[in-house]
C-alpha cells in the first residue's frame, strides 16, 4: 500500500503561517502532542469500560523521548490509533477545511494560543519545529492494518503500510536548525513540567536514576546501588480531581508546597466543584499577604481537563482576587484561549461569578463558626474583602456581614457592631455617626490620645487599599463621616455644637494670630485661635481632611486631578487661645520673645506631625538647646 497527495488546492499559505507567526510559542507544539496522545489513550479505556473493545488495555502511557543524534522527537501512545482512512479523514481533510478562512482571518496574527486548535491545528504545530513529520499508527479494530504518513511541511503528502505492531500511535519530528534547543533534554523537561505536570495519563520521559539498599558491607553498614527507572514527569490524580471528602488539611498543604516551594503555608483554602451549567474544579489559596502585591500577582493557573493553558487568568477571575494562589480546571475554557475569547465568554462571566460567590460563602461560613480565627486572619483576608466591595457590587451585599474593622486597641468589629459601639458618643450636631481613625498609629499617637481622654474610639486604616475603602463607605452607609484623627482638632471633628469660650479678648485673639502668622512666615499654613480646653495641646497643625483626599487621589491618579498640575500643600494651624502658653506670649514684652515662643510651639507641633526636617529641623533643634540652658 503506498499513497501520494495533496493536502489541500487552498493551503499553500498555511505552513508559511504556522512557521511565522507561530513562532514566538513554539513550544505549545509539545502540549498538543501529547495533549492528543493523552486524548487517545483515555478513548481506548473508556472504549474497554463500554464494551466496546475486549482487548487488553494494560497500564498506557505517553512516551517522548529525544534522539540527538537523528535530531528527532517522538511521542508515543497506546492509545485508539488510526486506520490509513481515518488519516486521511483526520489529518488530511479535517484539519485544512477551513484553510481559506484561516488563512484570512489569521494571516497578520500574533497569538499562538487563539490560532492553534482554531481549525484542527493542534498536531500542525509539529511544523512549528520540524521539517518533516511521520505519524506511524495501528488503529484498535480488528483487523486493522498499520498506517504510516509522511509530510514534508509542503501540501503534498504520502501515505504507506505502517511497521507498527501494537495499538496506539507513534508521531516523529525531524526538528529544523532553528528548533535544535528542543533537542536538549531539559528543554523538553521543561516543557512537559509546565504543560503536563498534572496530565491525566502517565507521561514518561527519559530515566532518572535511584539509590537502593544493596545489603551491607563486612562492617555490616548498609550498602546502596544505583538503578534507573522511569521518569514520570506528571501527577496524574492531583487534588482538584479528588473529592474534598477524600482528603485532609495535610493533602492540601501538601499540594500547595508542590505549587509553591518558597511560600510560607496558606491562611485557608476553597475546593471548587461544580458541574451545572458549567463545569469547574480546582482550589483556591488564601496566601499570607506581603507588602509587595505585584510579586503575589499570577499565582492562579488555568487549566482545561488537567492540561495547563496559562497563568494568566484575569478574566476568569475577579479582579481583587488576584491575590489568591491555586488551581482552576474547566474544560468548558477550550484549551486554546486568548484575552479577547476570555472576554466575552458566556461561560467564562459564569465561571467569574461563582468564584465571587463561593468565595463569599466561604468568609461567611469562616466568620459565623470561627470568629475568633477569622478575627486573628484579618490583617491578610482584609485586602480581599475590602477591594471586593469596592470593585463588585454583589460581593458587597454578603461582604459587609463579615468585613471588619479593628481600633487602635485591636478590637475587630463588624460594621454594624461599630455602629452601634460609637452612636452615643460619636454622633455630631447634625446626627451623623463619625468614624475616626488613623493610617499611622506611632505617629498619630498624640492625636489618638486626645481622642481618647473625651471617649472616642479611633479605628486603624493603614492598608494601601483603605484610602479607597473609605470613600467607598462613606457613600454606602447611611448618615456616617469618616475622618482621620489628625484631620482637626477632635472637637471640630466630632461638631457637637457644645459652645466654649475664650479667655482671652478678642483683641488679644488677633494679636496672638497676628504674632504666629509673622513667625510662621507662610501662606502654606493658616492660622486660628480657638477655645479649646487647657490641657488640649498649645498647637496643632492638621491638613483638612477634603484636602487630604484629593491629594490622596491625585497620588494614585485618580478623580482628574493631574490635569491641573500638583496640588500646594495646605494646613490649618490651630493655636489654643485657652492654654498657658497663649497667656505667656501675650505678656512677654520684647517681639522677638513673643515670636520666638510661637515659633517653638509651631516647630513641636510640626515635629510631632513629622513635618519638621532640613534646616528647619536643625535651627529647631539649637533653639531648644539654648532655651535649656536657659
Amino acid at each position: 500500500m503506498q499513497e501520494k497527495g495533496t493536502i489541500s488546492i487552498h493551503t499553500e499559505n498555511i505552513f508559511p503561517i504556522i512557521k511565522k507567526f507561530l513562532y514566538s510559542d513554539h513550544e505549545i507544539f509539545l502540549r498538543e502532542l501529547v495533549s492528543n496522545a493523552v486524548d487517545a489513550t483515555q478513548k481506548i479505556k473508556r472504549l474497554a469500560s463500554l464494551g466496546e473493545y475486549e482487548g487488553k488495555v494494560g497500564s498506557p502511557r505517553v512516551e517522548v523521548s529525544v534522539n540527538k543524534k537523528k535530531k528527532t522527537i517522538t511521542v508515543s501512545d497506546s492509545g485508539i490509533g488510526m486506520t490509513a482512512e481515518e488519516i486521511k479523514k483526520y489529518i488530511n481533510q479535517i484539519a485544512f477545511s477551513g484553510a481559506t478562512e484561516f488563512v484570512e482571518k489569521f494571516k497578520d496574527a500574533g497569538d499562538a494560543k487563539e490560532i492553534i486548535g482554531k481549525f484542527g491545528l493542534g498536531f500542525y504545530s509539529a511544523f512549528m519545529v520540524a521539517d518533516k513529520v511521520e505519524i506511524d499508527t495501528l488503529s484498535y479494530q480488528e483487523g486493522a492494518e498499520p498506517a504510516k504518513w509522511i509530510c514534508d511541511g509542503s501540501t503534498e503528502f504520502e501515505i504507506m503500510e505502517g511497521k507498527r505492531k501494537k495499538r496506539g500511535t507513534t508521531i516523529v519530528l525531524h526538528v529544523n536548525e532553528d528548533s535544535e534547543e528542543f533537542l536538549e533534554d531539559s528543554r523538553i523537561q521543561g516543557v512537559l513540567d509546565k504543560y503536563a505536570k498534572f496530565l491525566p495519563i502517565e507521561v514518561k520521559f527519559g530515566q532518572k536514576e535511584k539509590q537502593i539498599e544493596d545489603g551491607e558491607d563486612e562492617e555490616g553498614k548498609k550498602k546502596y546501588k544505583t538503578v534507573k527507572e522511569n521518569n514520570i514527569v506528571n501527577n496524574t490524580a492531583p487534588i482538584w480531581t479528588k473529592s474534598p471528602s477524600e482528603l485532609t488539611d495535610e493533602d492540601y498543604l501538601s499540594f500547595y508546597k508542590e505549587l509553591y516551594p518558597m511560600s510560607e503555608d496558606p491562611l485557608f483554602w476553597i475546593h471548587l466543584n461544580v458541574d451545572y451549567p458549567f463545569e469547574l474544579t480546582g482550589i483556591l489559596y488564601f496566601p499570607k499577604i506581603k507588602n509587595d502585591f505585584e510579586m503575589q500577582k499570577n499565582k492562579i493557573q488555568l487549566y482545561s481537563r488537567q492540561v495547563f493553558i496559562t497563568d494568566e487568568v484575569k478574566d476568569v477571575v475577579p479582579e481583587f482576587l488576584m491575590l489568591l494562589h491555586g488551581i482552576i480546571d474547566s474544560p468548558d475554557i477550550p484549551l486554546n484561549v486568548s484575552r479577547s475569547y476570555l472576554q466575552s465568554d458566556g461561560n467564562v462571566k459564569k465561571i467569574n461569578s461563582y468564584i465571587t460567590k463561593k468565595v463569599a460563602d466561604k468568609l461567611g461560613e469562616l466568620f459565623k463558626k470561627e470568629r475568633e480565627s477569622y478575627e486573628s486572619k484579618w490583617d491578610d483576608i482584609g485586602l480581599f474583602v475590602k477591594y471586593g466591595m469596592i470593585s463588585e457590587e454583589k460581593f458587597y451585599d454578603k461582604a459587609k456581614a463579615f468585613s471588619l474593622v479593628k481600633n487602635t486597641e485591636g478590637k475587630c468589629f463588624t460594621l454594624d457592631e461599630y455602629a452601634a459601639h460609637i452612636e452615643t458618643n460619636q454622633t455630631d450636631k447634625d446626627g451623623n455617626k463619625i468614624w475616626l481613625y488613623a493610617n499611622d498609629v506611632a505617629k498619630q499617637d498624640g492625636f489618638i490620645s486626645t481622642a481618647a481622654d473625651k471617649g472616642y474610639d479611633v479605628l486603624v486604616f493603614d492598608t494601601p487599599i483603605d484610602s479607597h475603602f473609605i470613600n467607598h463607605m462613606e457613600m454606602k452607609l447611611e448618615k456616617t463621616q469618616i475622618k482621620r484623627v489628625d484631620a482637626d482638632n477632635v472637637d471640630k471633628l466630632v461638631d457637637k455644637d457644645e459652645k466654649k469660650e475664650l479667655v482671652i479678648s478678642d483683641q488679644e485673639k488677633e494679636s496672638l494670630k497676628g504674632i504666629f502668622d509673622k513667625a510662621i512666615g507662610s501662606q502654606t499654613y493658616t492660622v486660628a485661635v480657638e477655645p479649646l480646653a487647657p490641657e488640649d495641646a498649645p498647637v496643632s497643625v492638621t491638613m483638612p481632611e477634603f484636602m487630604r483626599r484629593m491629594k490622596d487621589m491625585q497620588a494614585t491618579g485618580g478623580g482628574g486631578f493631574n490635569m491641573f498640575g500638583a496640588m500646594p500643600d495646605n494646613y490649618n494651624v490651630t493655636v489654643n487661645g485657652n492654654h498657658k502658653l497663649a497667656d505667656k506670649i501675650l505678656k512677654s514684652e520684647a517681639e522677638d520673645a513673643k515670636e520666638g515662643l510661637a515659633k517653638q510651639a509651631f516647630d513641636l507641633a510640626l515635629l510631632s506631625q513629622g513635618l519638621l526636617d532640613g534646616k528647619d529641623l536643625t535651627e529647631f533643634i539649637k533653639r531648644s538647646t539654648e532655651i535649656l540652658g536657659e
